[in-house]
């Protein structure tokens, strides 16, 4: 009989083992985590390999929870990424906190990879484009694209496009007065100048607005678009100037329109509106949309603050907010911050310097996609000038700053939920 109770005890001890047994993987956000940055490249893996990952929003820094694997243990080992193996019992008790309608938080399920490409150009330039240093350094796979496979229709390829350090108003980024006499230069325009030419534009300006408006199809019709710098303001540029010239003759062969400012859609952009050209070329400003030429803020007070959005009712902005520090460091570029001042009516602002009446990051609808503007060249470089060498993200794992553009890479991975009206 005492043999068959201590047999009977043997047993239930065993499967009460099991029952404890880690079944789960969470992968803390917070400052317990050793690489933020590559952590988003272990969730893309997770789903690019078949797997459904938990973000949990606003628990522990926005962390990720994925059922236990040997292989997401050992890729977390090789890319150096902070994980705790939990047990059911533990991660079910983080889902019912994360989900208590009292907390300012809850869980996202991301369900599939989501088709990346960043559009950018195949001849080498002098800057570099942060959003493909921080892809390439988390090892998430894009393509790139540019002028010819966007005018050749390929976008609808893709869930996702990124544009950086792009100027879709055909003036080369306004570098003439400092920069016409570099090689560099005057390669890009001629490279610029045969594309314009091979798929049937008169000029690069045109082709660029013709590059603009297909990018615009693409979000409209359900892509989720990221710009960052001079890309997200010359966008907008360009659809508002599709029925004049803002291109002087150094640029495209004649003058500009007089009468070009009066004659801008607004109608037609994502994010600004009533914003005012700066039509000198040998200037470096596109328009007021920057906050560039009036900024006095100094580095050591040059901040902006993420939003708090509720995660249960604004589950969007709240994806595209996760962060382990609220604050995050200034940084410029061709278009460092938004005028809040031109900013349409319905946009989401997502983060801010109140003191200095600019918005850093900001997110909207078109048609049935979406996009986020992002203001600053590189999170980790202050000042990035023209062929300073690139940044070393090694040097940078837990850069609050670069979080927020790969959430905008986890954020179409999402499953769509009902939004709360």
């Amino acid at each position: 009989m005492r043999l068959g109770w201590r047999y009977i005890l043997l047993v239930a001890c065993f499967f009460l083992s099991l029952t404890s047994r880690a079944t789960s993987i969470l992968i803390p956000m917070d400052e317990a985590q050793k690489n933020h940055l590559k952590s988003y490249g272990i969730a893309f893996w997770v789903l690019k390999n078949g797997g459904e990952i938990n973000w949990l929003l606003n628990y522990r820094g926005g962390s990720f929870m994925a059922q236990q694997s040997s292989t997401i243990e050992t890729e977390c080992k090789i890319r150096g990424v902070s994980y705790e193996v939990i047990s059911d019992a533990d991660a079910s008790t983080i889902i019912t906190e994360v989900s208590d309608p009292s907390v300012n938080m809850d869980v996202v399920k991301l369900e599939k990879a989501p088709k990346m490409a960043v559009y950018s150009p195949k001849n080498k330039m002098p800057w570099d484009d942060a959003v493909t240093l921080v892809l390439k350094y988390a090892e998430i796979p894009f393509d790139v694209v540019y002028d010819e496979e966007v005018i050749g229709g390929e976008l609808p390829k893709y869930d996702w496009l990124h544009m950086h350090h792009e100027d879709f108003t055909g003036q080369y980024s306004k570098f003439y007065a400092t920069y016409s006499n570099a090689a560099w230069y005057r390669d890009d325009q001629r490279v610029q100048e045969a594309m314009a030419k091979k798929l049937g534009f008169k000029k690069v300006s045109q082709m660029k607005l013709a590059v603009a408006e297909h990018i615009r199809d693409f979000c409209s019709g359900g892509g989720f678009l990221f710009a960052m710098c001079a890309g997200a303001e010359t966008f907008d540029i360009a659809l508002s100037a599709a029925n004049t010239d803002i291109c002087e003759a150094m640029f495209d062969g004649d003058r500009a329109d007089p009468n070009a400012q009066a004659k801008l859609d607004f109608s037609q952009t994502f994010a600004f509106q009533n914003f005012r050209l700066d039509m000198d070329p040998y200037s470096h400003t596109f328009s007021n949309i920057d906050v560039n030429t009036s900024r006095t803020v100094d580095r050591t007070e040059d901040f902006f603050t993420l939003f708090d959005f509720s995660a249960k009712w604004d589950v969007v902005p709240s994806m595209l907010t996760q962060d382990h520090d609220k604050v995050i460091k200034g940084f410029k570029g061709l278009t460092t911050a938004f005028n809040k001042s031109v900013i349409k009516p319905g946009v989401v602002i997502m983060g801010e310097m109140k003191t200095g009446n600019e918005v850093r990051y900001i997110h909207g609808e078109y048609g049935k996609g979406q996009w986020t503007f992002y203001g600053g060249h590189d999170p980790e470089d202050y000042q990035h000038q023209v062929s300073d060498p690139p940044t070393d993200l090694n040097l940078h794992p837990a850069s609050a700053g670069y979080r927020l553009i790969l959430n905008n890479v986890l954020f179409p991975a999402a499953k769509k939920k009902k939004q709360k009206t």
